[in-house]
C-alpha cells in the first residue's frame, strides 16, 4: 500500500448538524495515522454577496472553522489542525484536495434515513466514485466498538482494501474480520483465496487478530449485517466488477445502508503478493 507521506487527513466541514461528528472521526483517523488534519469549507461567495452583508456570511464560515479546530482539539490534543476557506461547491473542493490527501471525510448527509431511495448524485456517493484517495464516510450516530471489517472478494481493489484495513486495524489496536461472500449460484471454490490474501499481508502485521469468513449470500447484504457491530467497514471502490464505472454495487450498498462509517478505498497501490 502506498500514499503520499506527508499528505493530511481533509474533512469537509458544513453547517450541517453532522458536521462535529464528522471532524471528530476524521481527528481520530488523523491521529491514528500520524497526520495532520486539515479543515475544508467551500464558501458561497454568490450567496454572500446576495446577503445584507458580505462580512457576516464570512465572519460565519470563520467562525464553523473556529468550532470544528476547538472540536478536533478535544479529540486529539497534540494533533496538529489547519483550517481552509474555499470558494465553489463543496464536492468540486473535496475531490480537487483528494488528490493530494492522505484521506479525506464526509458525512453521510443522511443516506441511512432514506431508505432504498438513495440519490446517486449524493455528495458522499459522488466523493466516493470520484475521490483520487480513500474516502470515509462518516455517520450521524458513533460507531460502536466492535471489529473493523473489511470485505474482500479476489479482486486487485478488495486486496488493495484488505491491506489498508489491515493498517487501520493495527493503529486502531482492533480486530479485523474479513469476509468473503459467495454469491447464489456461483461455484464456491473454498476458503483459500480469502486466508491466502489474509496470511499474505497479515505477516506485516503480526500484532493483528484476524478472523476470516467465507459466506454465501448478496454480498452488499452481508456486508450491511456485519457492519451492524463494526467500527468500522472498508471496502474497495469497484471490486471484481469494472463494468460499473467508478464504484461497484458493493460499495455503494455499504454507503447507502451500512450503520457503521465506512471507507471507500480508491487511490492506493496494494503491496504486491509476495512482497516486501
Amino acid at each position: 500500500m502506498t500514499a503520499s507521506a506527508g499528505a493530511p487527513v481533509v474533512v469537509g466541514v458544513s453547517v450541517l448538524p453532522q458536521a462535529m461528528e464528522v471532524v471528530r472521526e476524521a481527528a481520530r483517523a488523523a491521529a491514528a495515522h500520524r497526520r495532520d488534519l486539515t479543515l475544508l469549507h467551500a464558501f458561497n461567495w454568490q450567496a454572500a454577496f446576495e446577503a445584507a452583508s458580505v462580512a457576516e456570511p464570512r465572519a460565519e464560515a470563520e467562525e464553523l472553522i473556529s468550532r470544528a479546530a476547538a472540536t478536533a482539539a478535544e479529540i486529539e490534543p497534540e494533533l496538529s489542525v489547519s483550517g481552509e476557506i474555499v470558494e465553489g461547491p463543496p464536492l468540486d473542493a473535496l475531490i480537487r484536495r483528494s488528490e493530494s490527501a492522505f484521506l479525506v471525510a464526509v458525512g453521510d448527509g443522511g443516506m441511512t434515513t432514506c431508505g432504498e431511495r438513495v440519490p446517486a448524485d449524493a455528495p458522499a456517493v459522488q466523493l466516493a466514485a470520484r475521490a483520487g484517495c480513500p474516502v470515509l464516510v462518516v455517520r450521524r450516530e458513533p460507531p460502536v466498538a466492535g471489529p473493523v471489517l473489511v470485505g474482500v472478494d479476489g479482486s486487485a481493489s478488495s486486496r488493495t482494501a484488505l491491506d489498508f484495513a489491515f493498517d487501520c486495524t493495527a493503529r486502531r489496536e482492533a480486530r479485523l474480520l474479513a469476509v468473503r461472500v459467495i454469491e447464489p449460484g456461483r461455484a464456491d471454490d473454498g476458503d483459500d483465496v480469502l486466508i491466502e490474501a489474509v496470511a499474505e499481508i497479515g505477516r506485516r502485521y503480526p500484532g493483528v487478530a484476524a478472523e476470516c469468513h467465507t459466506v454465501r449470500g448478496d454480498p452488499g447484504a452481508v456486508l450491511v449485517e456485519q457492519s451492524r457491530s463494526a467500527q468500522l467497514a472498508l471496502v474497495g471502490a469497484r471490486g471484481d466488477e469494472p463494468w460499473r464505472g467508478m464504484l461497484g454495487a458493493v460499495s455503494q450498498t455499504l454507503l447507502y445502508h451500512a450503520p457503521s462509517p465506512v471507507i471507500v478505498v480508491r487511490g492506493l497501490t496494494a503491496t504486491p503478493p509476495h512482497g516486501p
